[in-house]
């Protein structure tokens, strides 16, 4: 017998490999929730980490370790291989197939699980949102997956973040790029298993009964038809024009994507703008703005507020800077710069945070109108000039009239 990778944890080589994994004793498993699986699969703890074991023929098992650490290098969002073991013999000498261990991804559930019961809308949104991401960010990695399901794929909510993991890559191939032909198919038999495993929940009386398949398996080819074509756009800029860097944030927005991480590349000459999307919960924007400034606000607001905050790190060279720092820097130069910047006698007419965001709503429409990024100063100066002057004072005290005087 043979364990190939690098196991973390030396008690992997006494779990009973002599076993078939359908026969393990109880003692050395831990019941979780996952999907349906062509093979056996079973969780083991070993000092307080779980693992996910799959019985699977030597062949398969070593290519999709291999897939798995390939995907790993390229930052996919995959579960993480932790090693193969060959040549296991049954205690009569029979030959018993590989094993591929994994190590679970703490606090997922299969997609299967999740939709087996009441699901808000708001919460199927995301998730499909979430699905049409690692669709997307696998193609863009030049991976072909083959074989995309509710069962072979894992959902996560942690920190705020929705994301959704690859689980089975039994199927997958890893390319310099994916062609045209390899998408569309795969997309193709992303939509008839997932309609199918719908039906199957449906039919098991295990379907929320709003949730109609056929329409949930439209709308992730549809979400992630529309994700792909703004994620894979051309964008290519003379200089860095930061009103271009907010369209295409906008953009993602209006699709329901957050912007996880914006990146310039220049070369001869010219710019690259890239950016990578990610699905967040409510309430995610405050919290993560108010850790980092202080800065208590609405959501709406705080989500416009750190698109600024990202794309002040890029514009300034500073993605490998600790966050904290970049966010005090972006307090003091920025959003305290243009507050400051209103005279005194108009601050009252609007919170900090509404003031802040209706000037670079001014700005965007400033530099929509001149064909290029006009600047925040130049947007603040008219926007106290033709905009606030002329708004109500905020903070008035509004004296209603007593409903017993006459």
């Amino acid at each position: 017998m043979q364990i190939t990778g690098a196991p973390s944890d030396p008690d992997l080589i006494r779990l009973p490999w002599d076993v078939p994994l359908e026969e393990w004793p109880v003692h050395h498993l831990v019941t979780l929730p996952r999907g349906i699986s062509r093979h056996v699969v079973r969780f083991a703890r070993l000092s307080g980490r779980v693992y996910a074991i799959k019985e699977i023929s030597t062949r398969y098992a070593k290519r999709e370790y291999r897939l798995l650490w390939d995907l790993a290098r390229h930052d996919a969002p995959a579960v993480e291989p932790v090693a193969v073991v060959t040549g296991r013999t049954a205690a009569d000498g029979s030959e018993l197939d590989s094993a591929l261990i994994t190590r679970h991804l703490q606090f997922s559930l299969p997609y299967r699980a999740v939709l087996s019961g009441s699901v808000r809308p708001d919460t199927l949104t995301r998730l499909l949102d979430a699905l049409a991401v690692l669709l997307v960010r696998l193609h863009l990695s030049g991976f072909y997956w083959g074989d995309c399901s509710l069962s072979n794929t894992l959902f996560r909510r942690d920190a705020g973040a929705f994301a959704a993991y690859l689980v089975d890559a039994e199927t997958g191939d890893l390319h310099p790029a994916i062609s045209e032909g390899q998408r569309a198919h795969d997309i193709d038999v992303a939509h008839v298993n997932i309609y199918g495993e719908m039906l199957d929940l449906e039919a098991g009386g295990l379907l929320h009964p709003t949730i109609d398949p056929l329409v949930f398996a439209d709308q992730l080819v549809e979400r992630y038809h529309r994700l792909w074509d703004e994620l894979t756009e051309d964008e290519i800029i003379e200089e860095v024009d930061w009103h271009r860097v907010d369209q295409r944030v906008r953009r993602l927005n209006s699709l329901g994507f957050d912007v996880a991480e914006m990146m310039v590349r220049r070369k001869a000459g010219t710019s690259r703008l890239i950016v990578r999307p990610k699905v967040v919960d409510a309430g995610h924007h405050q919290r993560r703005l108010l850790r980092l400034t202080g800065l208590d606000v609405e959501e709406n607001q705080a989500r416009r507020l750190l698109n600024d905050l990202d794309a002040f790190r890029v514009s300034n060279g500073l993605r490998h800077e600790d966050e904290a720092i970049v966010a005090h820097r972006w307090l003091a130069e920025v959003f305290q710069a243009v507050v400051t910047a209103v005279p005194a006698a108009l601050r009252r007419k609007l919170e900090p945070a509404q003031l802040f965001h209706e000037v670079l709503d001014h700005r965007w429409y400033m530099s929509e109108a001149a064909g290029k990024d006009v600047g925040l100063d130049a947007a603040v100066r008219s926007y106290v000039d033709n905009v606030l002057v002329y708004k109500p004072d905020e903070k008035a005290v509004i004296v209603t009239a007593d409903p017993l005087s006459p």
